[in-house]
């Protein structure tokens, strides 16, 4: 629309630490309730535990070439920038709890402050409890109370204390926070997850109402689960980070993963590389015109999303497309010199001569992902006739005799069983290299080996069954 407009990738290190994730030193377990900024880094290789978990997603936008802003919670509270939003919302803190009480049914608020200052005395910052606002001097008043975060009890140290919040460490509440960082920062747009939409509609009020910033468009995306339908958290110890992700698959698929479709919640996996691999290509092979549809909304959705896959930078020249699902079947089969054996059959099939770095670093990813998983096969539909067809191929290669070609059975039994050539093939390429086309069907067949191609005809008909 003409704006100049920056994306902030905001980190809430002021939280607390709730709970130990999976993997982490159980020593943590000492520090539940403090601000995770004020905690030590368990792996020895950040100033904090708040900023090593920062570091992970700042290092992931900067791999996938993302232009961002980042900022702090540590760092504007210690700046006082949402002082002037704290002050608001803690003037108005009665209106505000009974309003959190009406969205939410939450009765907590309409105790207490929705503000939690850092004990004086334990540092801790969930077991603070703020019970009145001193307006003339900006000061809460709190007592540090036993809590329960997570089903862990939380003892708190009985100080009683006051904060003032121009000078003092603390921070707002989630019911509040976010519609102070929205007023201070001038934010016309976020985005959130569905789990939250109960603290983002309090926000928008609290925005609105009290602060009076118009509060920010929203689109709302729904969650990232793993392949057994389970959320993906830190604490579940089931999180895929980048850094793995890009041990097997580019950065482009990571963005057209999370572009393609924000709607509706999605299973996630390794497992999706090789299909988001080989979806790229096509991608780029309509935005360069060598694939064309006849609708032309789908042609201009597409292109779209392949601009927004590189960042509204798109190349100026389409790059050399391998099929990944063929890669990984070919580095299936060698289980030495894998990069050069790949290459001299690539060469062999004709699809391409020359490789360029993309090419090679391609290459590389399908042997990684070869040596750690298994290609998971595509859904294949068969109906009665397909199914005998492939039977008999089967038993015809399983033969040590045999004496015709490849392609002559092929042509044999698409004809006497009345099948479209055409179509024949791509069911045995999808079956072979769960693709719909690749190199000369009889020469992938010798390599990969007659015995284990039957094999895996005969396991797609078992399971159609």
């Amino acid at each position: 629309m003409g704006y100049r407009s920056e994306l902030i990738s905001y980190s809430d290190d002021m939280d607390g630490l709730r709970s130990i994730p999976d993997g982490f030193p159980k020593e943590l377990y000492s520090e539940i309730g403090k601000a995770v900024s004020e905690i030590y880094d368990p792996f020895g290789c950040h100033d904090s535990y708040g900023i090593h978990m920062s570091s992970l997603l700042l290092d992931g936008l900067n791999k996938l070439g993302i232009k961002y802003i980042f900022r702090r919670a540590k760092e504007t509270y210690k700046n006082h920038l949402l002082q002037n939003e704290t002050h608001k919302i803690l003037l108005n803190h009665k209106i505000i709890g009974s309003q959190i009480k009406e969205i939410t049914g939450q009765t907590k608020y309409t105790k207490h402050l929705p503000y939690f200052p850092v004990c004086n005395n334990c540092n801790k910052l969930y077991t603070t409890f703020a019970y009145d606002y001193i307006t003339s001097d900006k000061k809460v008043m709190y007592q540090c109370k036993d809590t329960k975060i997570s089903n862990n009890l939380i003892k708190g140290c009985h100080y009683k204390g006051e904060s003032d919040i121009t000078r003092d460490m603390g921070k707002l509440a989630w019911k509040v926070e976010f519609a102070a960082r929205w007023s201070a920062f001038d934010i016309r747009f976020e985005a959130y997850g569905k789990d939250i939409m109960s603290s983002v509609m309090v926000n928008d009020w609290v925005s609105d109402k009290i602060l009076e910033h118009i509060h920010p468009y929203h689109v709302r995306y729904e969650m990232l689960l793993d392949k057994k339908g389970k959320k993906i958290s830190k604490s579940s110890g089931n999180v895929i980070t980048h850094e793995n992700w890009l041990k097997y698959g580019t950065t482009k698929t990571i963005l057209l993963l999370l572009y393609k479709r924000i709607s509706g919640s999605r299973e996630i996996g390794f497992e999706d590389i090789p299909a988001l691999m080989n979806e790229y290509d096509e991608l780029e092979d309509v935005f360069f015109d060598k694939i064309h549809y006849y609708n032309k909304s789908k042609i201009i959705r597409l292109k779209g999303l392949y601009e927004y896959v590189n960042l509204l930078n798109p190349p100026k020249n389409p790059s050399i497309h391998i099929d990944y699902r063929l890669l990984v079947k070919l580095n299936k089969i060698f289980k030495k010199n894998q990069i050069r054996m790949v290459t001299d059959k690539l060469n062999e099939y004709g699809i391409v001569t020359i490789l360029d770095k993309d090419a090679e670093s391609r290459i590389n990813m399908a042997v990684k992902y070869a040596n750690d998983f298994e290609l998971e096969h595509t859904n294949i539909k068969l109906d009665k006739i397909i199914k005998v067809a492939l039977k008999e191929f089967a038993d015809f290669i399983n033969k040590q005799d045999l004496n015709d070609d490849i392609l002559n059975i092929i042509y044999k039994i698409s004809k006497k069983h009345n099948i479209k050539l055409k179509n024949f093939f791509i069911i045995l390429y999808q079956i072979i290299i769960s693709s719909n086309s690749g190199p000369r069907i009889d020469k992938l067949i010798n390599d990969i080996g007659k015995n284990k191609v039957a094999e895996s005809i005969q396991k797609v008909i078992k399971n159609e069954k």
